[in-house]
């Protein structure tokens, strides 16, 4: 799978949790960039990112993750 197939994913995936198809996610987005991502609805992007691609994050990962490419760099290493 390459990255940009991985993107898309994600997208999709921000979309099912924020419940908002207008958002649209790319390397550089961050939590200030997604209204309602707050502390509660990480968790459950996480879990749904872990579900789709069949890992799961380390607890150190989810905690330093700044941006979506840190969360894209983690999915390519596990996937």
């Amino acid at each position: 799978m390459t990255r940009e197939e991985v993107l898309a994913k994600v997208n999709d995936i921000f979309h099912e949790v924020f419940d908002d198809d207008s958002i649209v996610v790319v390397e550089s987005t961050t939590s200030e960039d997604v209204e309602d991502w707050d502390s509660l609805m990480h968790i459950t992007l996480i879990s749904e990112v872990e579900s789709e691609f069949g890992f799961k994050f380390q607890m150190k990962d989810v905690v330093g993750m700044k941006d979506v490419g840190e969360m894209l760099d983690i999915i390519m290493a596990n996937i």
